[in-house]
């Protein structure tokens, strides 16, 4: 009797930092993802590629995002690494699990590019094309194929999160008309702004942030180093720096008690209103786990949840509340109860992203670890027996389509729709599931010039405008200790694995290579 192929669901959250779930250090209550990961295997060091679009491109199609044409967003920059969506020389998951006979399903955000979900090989898809808009709004929201069935909701009952459930469940019964496994790609878009939520989701974190994002900090490094995700020596960062949107302007987050009582009460209602969307999008991962447990599914479906980048500092420590113009409203008073309403537009800023990336180096945009590092929990009964371990391997998005090829048997194409497709990037994280040892690794970075190599334990990072600096990840995980000048050798030479990276993978010739 052949084996039964297994189920695959890929969840993946929107600028979720990388210590805001319960089982990596949060105050947040997400029990659903932490009774997974008790069950499963957590990673520490698994990377993104620093922004939703390129991580999203990366993800789906187990090559480098440059080399599936998204090195950036969605704006066409005519260079091959640079073009805004997926090219032809690279295959999604769902065109390569669907030519192997699995229902393929996308529910949520998509995001890169023009051609749309259906074309590059979902059968279903609802959700929000681009990359971000209003949660209570349902009109942003679409249903592809145009036609087929949906749900219908009143303007004051639908909400994003909860409206992709909704379609993630129905795509998984209509998987029961037959006996072929499905690939679920359950891609929310909490919590990203703006950051919007129900009341009663607020009013369960109101208080909790008014010690400020200082005391988190502490609270959150003192919880990483109890469940073994970080070295007991761990070192927290000092308050990271921000710049805004042009550059024009940079600083450092400043402390808490330095804030008026006005901005802490403004602050701490932007970052209750982000934990709501966390908490709100884990209950809802938890409608989705009960319907597997209902079916008899569980055991024979692999999960995996991950973010597309770190946590969001755009732009500054406060906040904007409007994106356009990234201006900044001080909230006082009654405005205050306003806020995460259907009416509010809210980002929370880059002291609240500090804490959320605690307790690594920077935030989305950057190839620092706070911007390029997601939790990662794998959960397969029927393969996976390392219940509630942590595994310290590097791993990459580009792993995921090596993995999926790996469990499902199907074949990875080197033509697809008479185009030469690219080899995969990455490798299969079956031998990590079940406990071998790990090999050294490379991966290489780069977003908006932020550029980064890992090569080992070693690591280079460079902020646009500066020079490379080079870490022992193995000592100094929060990248504060820069041994470039101790190991000239080594930095050269990985300089050279990027420059060569660069070549190979389109980042150049849009940005050159480095010195």
């Amino acid at each position: 009797m052949t084996e039964q192929r297994p189920n695959i669901l890929l969840i993946l959250a929107d600028d979720l930092g990388f210590s805001d779930l319960g089982c990596y250090g949060s105050e947040i209550d997400t029990s659903n993802l932490d009774q997974l990961a008790e069950g499963g295997v957590r990673f520490t060091q698994f990377y993104n590629s620093a922004r939703c679009c390129p991580s999203r491109a990366s993800l789906l199609t187990g090559v480098y995002p440059h080399q599936a044409g998204v090195g950036e967003m969605e704006n066409d920059l005519e260079t091959p690494g640079y073009r805004g969506y997926l090219k032809d020389q690279c295959v999604t998951l769902a065109e390569v699990l669907g030519a192997g006979g699995y229902h393929t399903y996308l529910s949520g955000k998509w995001h890169v590019g023009k051609q749309g979900p259906i074309k590059r090989g979902f059968d279903d898809y609802y959700g929000l094309l681009g990359g971000f808009n209003s949660f209570f709004d349902k009109h942003h929201y679409v249903r592809l194929p145009e036609g087929r069935p949906q749900h219908q909701y009143e303007d004051n009952e639908f909400y994003a999160t909860d409206a992709i459930t909704d379609h993630a469940l129905d795509f998984m019964e209509d998987a029961r008309k037959d006996d072929n496994p499905f690939f679920l790609y359950l891609s929310y878009n909490a919590p990203h702004f703006p950051l919007q939520v129900p009341k009663e989701d607020i009013a369960k974190y109101e208080k909790v942030y008014e010690t400020g994002w200082d005391r988190i900090r502490e609270e959150r490094l003192a919880r990483l180093r109890e469940l073994g995700i970080v070295p007991e020596d761990t070192e927290l960062t000092p308050r990271a720096e921000f710049w805004t949107r042009d550059r024009d302007i940079s600083g450092r987050n400043p402390a808490w008690d330095s804030l008026d009582p006005d901005r802490q009460k403004d602050l701490s209602r932007r970052m209750a209103i982000y934990a709501g969307m966390v908490d709100r999008m884990d209950r809802n991962i938890g409608r989705v786990l009960e319907n597997l447990r209902e079916n008899g599914e569980m055991d024979n479906t692999l999960i995996l949840f991950c973010s597309d980048n770190g946590a969001c500092a755009e732009w500054d420590p406060w906040g904007f509340d409007n994106w356009i113009t990234t201006s900044n409203i001080l909230h006082r008073k009654g405005d205050l109860d306003k806020m995460g309403g259907p009416e509010s537009y809210h980002s929370y800023g880059s002291g609240w992203a500090n804490a959320s990336s605690t307790p690594l180096q920077l935030y989305k945009h950057y190839s620092h670890e706070g911007g390029i590092s997601t939790p990662l929990i794998a959960h397969w009964p029927k393969k996976i027996e390392r219940k509630g371990e942590i595994d310290h391997r590097p791993g990459h998005f580009i792993d995921f389509m090596a993995t999926f090829v790996d469990i499902s048997g199907v074949d990875y194409p080197k033509k697809y729709n008479d185009h030469e497709i690219l080899p995969m990037e990455g490798e299969s994280l079956v031998p990590a599931f079940v406990g071998e040892t790990p090999r050294e690794r490379t991966f290489c970075f780069e977003h908006e010039q932020q550029c980064g190599v890992r090569k080992g334990k070693w690591k280079l990072s460079k902020i646009k405008e500066r020079d490379w600096e080079l870490y022992d990840m193995d000592n100094d995980r929060t990248e504060l200790h820069n041994l470039k000048e101790k190991y000239p050798e080594l930095v050269k030479e990985m300089i050279g694995i990027w420059n060569e990276w660069a070549k190979r993978t389109d980042v150049v010739p849009r940005h050159k290579v480095t010195k």
